[in-house]
């Protein structure tokens, strides 16, 4: 059984939590020696996820702004288009 990583998850990028995550699970799927590490190793877990959460909304509020931006300058283009016509 590994210690736990005591890096602040609040700090981790998602490829960190994620990879930590995956390493929690299987620590958890294995068995924990104490009632106590596997509590731990659980809370850790759930802060992970919800950090790799926290990433990939992060990244769909990107993309969903990124995409309304282009469909703007090109609802602008034409727009402008018909008004030359």
């Amino acid at each position: 059984m590994s210690a736990l990583n005591d890096t602040p998850v609040n700090t981790l990028s998602f490829e960190a939590a994620r990879d930590e995550l995956v390493r929690v699970v299987s620590e958890l799927e294995q068995g924990a020696p104490t009632l106590e590490q596997s509590l731990a190793l659980w809370e850790r877990g759930e802060a992970l996820a919800a950090r790799c959460e926290e990433w990939l909304l992060g990244a769909k509020r990107r993309l969903d702004a990124a995409r309304s931006a282009a469909s703007d300058s090109s609802g602008a283009s034409d727009s402008s288009d018909e008004d030359e016509s």
